[in-house]
């Protein structure tokens, strides 16, 4: 856990210079290539990358960072990390390639396998979430003063339900069903976990792939704000804990409360 205020104003202050270096490239005609996995990369993600990794370096030498574009770094190297920056450059390249706004810079510190203080800035709006379990969870929109945000607790019918906009398949298709009236609502990238910390939408469930950089620093915010992220057995995600970086099933949920094993067809 950490409530050291300078590490946190200096992961926000680097999370808000990589989304600069985003927008410079959004702005601009950008050419996308693709990884092995066929997943897009831009040069508004190596720019964000290497933004991040320099800066929290500056911050504190001491902690290391893992990020997405990360190279080099092997399973044993990461396993013996108690402390780290686990980082996203820029969550959502696919709604960064669609130039519909919707994508993040994710940064989330993790200590002994718990996100404990995330940070996720969304370059077009300039918005920004930050928090923790232990801290809270906050807004801030430019250099205007930190808002505290909470889910929406208990929620009221029809309960808003978070809808990817690049990843849809047919068991996040049947968990709605079974959720009855509901109020489907397309986001992408961690911004449907911030749009729940603030009580904009109720439920997110996601049956498909994503990495650990994909949810740690959204979680960290929505665990702040009175959410969960949890696993089909109802335990919170934990990350540097296996050999593979990639999560397994989860819901995001406003309401801990909430019916989610019926839904899910438990």
């Amino acid at each position: 856990m950490t409530n050291d205020v300078t590490l946190r104003e200096g992961a926000i202050a680097v999370a808000r210079e990589a989304a600069g270096r985003i927008l410079e490239v959004y702005d601009s005609e950008f050419a996308v290539r693709h990884k092995d996995d066929r997943s897009p990369l831009t040069a508004a993600d190596l720019a964000a990358h290497h933004c991040i990794v320099d800066g929290l370096a500056r911050l504190d030498p001491g902690i290391p960072v893992l990020s997405e574009e990360s190279a080099g770094i092997t399973t044993a190297q990461r396993r013996e990390w108690a402390r780290f920056w686990l980082v996203d450059p820029l969550d959502g390249t696919r709604e960064f390639v669609k130039r519909n706004g919707e994508f993040t810079v994710n940064i989330a510190l993790i200590e002994d396998g718990v996100a404990t203080f995330g940070v996720v800035q969304a370059p077009v709006t300039g918005a920004l979430w930050h928090g923790g379990a232990a801290l809270g969870a906050f807004r801030r929109d430019g250099d205007g003063d930190d808002r505290p945000v909470s889910t929406r607790r208990p929620p009221t019918a029809p309960l808003r339900v978070a809808a990817s906009r690049s990843h849809r398949d047919q068991r996040s298709n049947d968990f709605i069903e079974r959720m009855g009236r509901t109020e489907p609502v397309g986001l992408g990238s961690s911004l449907k976990f911030c749009a729940i910390a603030q009580g904009d939408i109720d439920v997110y469930p996601r049956f498909g792939p994503t990495s650990e950089w994909d949810t740690a620093a959204a979680q960290a915010v929505l665990e702040g704000a009175g959410g969960c992220v949890i696993d089909l057995q109802g335990r919170p995600f934990r990350y540097n804990q296996r050999d593979s970086l990639l999560n397994g099933e989860f819901i995001a949920l406003g309401d801990p409360a909430l019916p989610w094993r019926r839904w899910a067809g438990l």
